[in-house]
């Protein structure tokens, strides 16, 4: 009895086709993959974008009121029209406490006396 051989000439030259249409394919899948990927990202970008630009459109929209420019006019500028009575609140926060009598604040020394005092600390080693 003859053994025929595991791997025969037409079953090699079958591989080696194979291996090359593989190899030959492998490239432009890989391509395929990475466009396909930065479509998605492009179409992310678009779909911000045009949110954004909806938003400006709105905004655009807003600022051709004429009673938002007013009432903006009045918050932010504090706008008051010919003939309008209008007031300004200046002072929001909390009353300063009131100094004890007879005793004058102690002035704050300039900064570059501090910055020298800070120099000769420095040079005699002694901190703060």
């Amino acid at each position: 009895m003859s053994r025929r051989p595991q791997l025969t000439g037409r079953a090699a030259v079958l591989a080696v086709v194979v291996c090359a249409i593989a190899m030959s394919l492998a490239y432009p899948v890989r391509e395929f993959i990475a466009q396909r990927r930065q479509i998605a990202e492009l179409q992310q970008q678009q779909a911000k974008e045009l949110d954004a630009l909806g938003k400006l459109r709105e905004r655009g929209k807003q600022l051709q009121d004429p009673d938002y420019t007013m009432r903006q006019a009045r918050e932010r500028l504090f706008y008051c029209e010919p003939g309008q009575k209008c007031f300004v609140v200046m002072d929001r926060g909390k009353a300063p406490a009131a100094r004890k009598p007879g005793r004058a604040p102690k002035p704050k020394a300039p900064w570059y006396e501090s910055l020298w005092k800070s120099v000769e600390l420095a040079d005699h080693g002694v901190s703060r």
